[in-house]
This record gives structure tokens, C-alpha cells and sequence, in this order.
């Protein structure tokens, strides 16, 4: 019989092609997501890239509520825990902080509840980083973000906050359950649909036009489907048990990302911006006109890098190229018209 493996989040960009992965290596899947309307969506997402042929099942759950979890863990054999708080961040950080935390603590509860071999936890590089990015360098799974930094963002308060959570609740656990922690950067590659786009959104804004300048920010580009690729080679590698393993990519400055489209998407890429904008100019936008951009401000400039030696030795993992990736990201979004 094959395994039953549970994804959180289906509907989310990443979950979404842990899910088609999953099927096509053969595995049963059950994933989760907050109201049965969102079920034809992700079949239908699903659906462009493998047949569901009935391996795909749903669970109603929600990350903010007890209810449903223990149903969604029934008969589960592993986890891959891919859902995130992200559009809860309009109700102020601390409700971003308690549905990271509390979610991943509901996930985990039902999990050793139900037996579930092993847990793999969909974490951030940036719970692995210099709180300030005020140091530079190469770092690996051995740091740990401080959560009490008062400069952090809330999205990198609730990652650190959630995974620290996990981990503390497995060491108190006796059972047979096992934890993983998967950390990645940024998240870039094809998307099923335009309606579910993750992070994928800054290299839209470049190809549509509509992001004027290039603001002096590098970024650990991993592709959505090697990010997949090491969730699952994490979740069956017996060395993998116990592990926090960093996936980020390649760096690349966004002004290397658009020369990239622009020299690859020939005609579609004549609207990407090539203008750099000065980082004082960012920083008074953000301190007078768009408080948005306060959150990238702190890594203006910065190039804190991450090794991911662990991911490769442990699992044998080898990303694609970052230039590939995002060249990937965006003729797909130019074939689903989301650009």
C-alpha cells in the first residue's frame, strides 16, 4: 500500500508542488486548507502537471483552531508542514507570531498523536540569520535568528518562533515521531496557477513593468521544485532525522536577476527595469511614503549568505541554477497570463 503523507497548506505555492511531487513518486496524498472551496482549486491546479487518478484527498483545518486536526492526522504515515501565516500579517504581528507558533504546535500535537513517522517542518533561512544582517559572511544551521531582536520584522519573528517551538516540543516528546526542519531562501520557479504565486510576485512586477527600479538587494534564490525535492528527501533519509537543513540557493543581486530577463525573454523582457535605486532613496520612501518597504530596508545592501554543505552531503541535493530558476519563473508566468 502506498503512504499516506499529509501537506499543510495545499493551496500555498510551495505546498502545492510538494503535493504534485508527491503523487507522481506514488505516494497517497491528504492536504489541508481552510474552507472546501479551495479544494477544486487545488485539484485543478494539480491537475496541469499529474493525474490525481483519487490519491488526492482534503482536510479542513486551520492553523488558528484546534478543530479538524486530529481527523486530517488519521492514518497519516508522514508530514510535510508547508503551511504558513502569511495573510494574517494585516492583523498586526502577534497574530502572525501566535499562528506560526500555535499552528505548528497543532500540527505536531495530532502528529504524535496519531503515530506519524516523521514531521517535516517548512521553516526560513531567515531563522538561521545575523538579526540585524549587520554581519556579513557565510553561516550555517548551527545559528539561530534572536527572536528578541527589536529590529526584526514579524514574519522573521514568527519563522524563528515557530521552528523554536518544534523543536521544543519534540525533545519533550517520548513517542516514535521524528522532526526535520527545512530552511529556504528565496523561493522562486513555474507556478501551477496565476492565482497562487508565493514569492514568485517580485520577478512578475519586473517582467509587467510595474517595479520602476531596482532596489541593491541580493537574495538566496532556491527553485520551488528542488526546494520540493529536498522536503522529500528529507522526509524518507533516515540521516535526515533530527536535522534542521538549510535550502537556499544561489545569490544573486536583483540587478542580476534583471539582466537575466532581460537577455532571456527576449521581447518579454523589454519592460524589466535596469535602473538601481540609491539606498537612501529607499530608505526615505519607506520612512515617508510606502512604511512597506521598512522590511527590506535592513537588507539593503547586505550579503549574508547561507552553506547548505548539510542538504548536499546528508541528502545528495543539487539545486538548478539561480539564473535558470528565474528565467523558469517567469516564461511561466508569461504562459499563464499573470504578467
Amino acid at each position: 500500500m502506498p503512504e499516506l503523507v499529509l501537506v499543510t497548506g495545499g493551496s500555498g505555492y510551495i505546498a502545492g508542488w510538494a503535493v504534485v511531487e508527491l503523487l507522481r513518486r506514488g505516494y497517497d496524498v491528504r492536504t489541508t486548507v481552510r474552507s472546501a472551496d479551495r479544494e477544486h482549486t487545488v485539484t485543478e491546479a494539480v491537475s496541469s502537471e499529474v493525474d490525481p487518478a483519487g490519491r488526492l484527498g482534503f482536510a479542513i483545518c486551520d492553523l488558528t483552531s484546534d478543530e479538524g486536526w486530529d481527523d486530517a492526522l488519521k492514518g497519516v504515515d508522514r508530514v510535510l508542514h508547508m503551511a504558513s501565516p502569511l495573510g494574517l500579517s494585516s492583523d498586526g504581528p502577534d497574530a502572525m507570531i501566535a499562528a506560526a507558533r500555535g499552528g505548528t504546535l497543532r500540527v505536531l500535537r495530532a502528529a504524535t498523536a496519531a503515530g506519524v513517522r516523521r514531521v517535516v517542518m517548512t521553516s526560513a533561512a531567515n531563522a538561521a540569520s545575523p538579526s540585524s544582517y549587520a554581519t556579513e559572511g557565510v553561516t550555517d544551521e548551527t545559528l539561530w535568528t534572536d527572536p528578541e531582536d527589536p529590529t526584526l520584522i514579524p514574519y522573521r519573528r514568527s519563522k524563528t518562533l515557530a521552528e523554536r517551538a518544534a523543536w521544543e516540543f519534540i525533545e519533550s516528546h517520548d513517542g516514535p515521531t521524528e522532526l526535520t526542519t527545512v530552511l529556504p531562501g528565496a523561493v522562486f520557479g513555474p507556478v501551477l496557477t496565476p492565482d497562487t504565486t508565493g514569492s514568485v510576485g517580485i520577478v512578475g512586477r519586473m517582467v509587467s513593468g510595474r517595479m520602476s527600479g531596482i532596489p541593491r538587494i541580493g537574495l538566496e534564490i532556491v527553485d520551488v521544485r528542488d526546494l520540493v525535492d529536498v522536503h522529500l528527501r528529507a522526509m524518507t533519509s533516515p540521516a535526515a532525522a533530527g536535522q534542521r537543513l538549510l535550502a537556499t540557493g544561489e545569490f544573486l543581486w536583483m540587478a542580476d536577476m534583471a539582466r537575466t530577463l532581460r537577455e532571456g525573454l527576449g521581447e518579454h523582457g523589454r519592460r524589466v527595469p535596469t535602473r538601481q535605486v540609491p539606498d537612501v532613496v529607499i530608505r526615505l520612501l519607506a520612512r515617508f511614503r510606502d512604511p512597506s518597504l521598512r522590511e527590506i530596508t535592513p537588507a539593503l545592501g547586505r550579503r549574508n549568505r547561507h552553506s547548505t554543505e548539510k542538504a548536499r552531503t546528508l541528502l545528495d541535493w543539487q539545486p538548478r541554477p539561480a539564473r535558470r530558476t528565474v528565467l523558469d519563473c517567469a516564461e511561466s508566468l508569461i504562459a499563464h497570463g499573470a504578467v
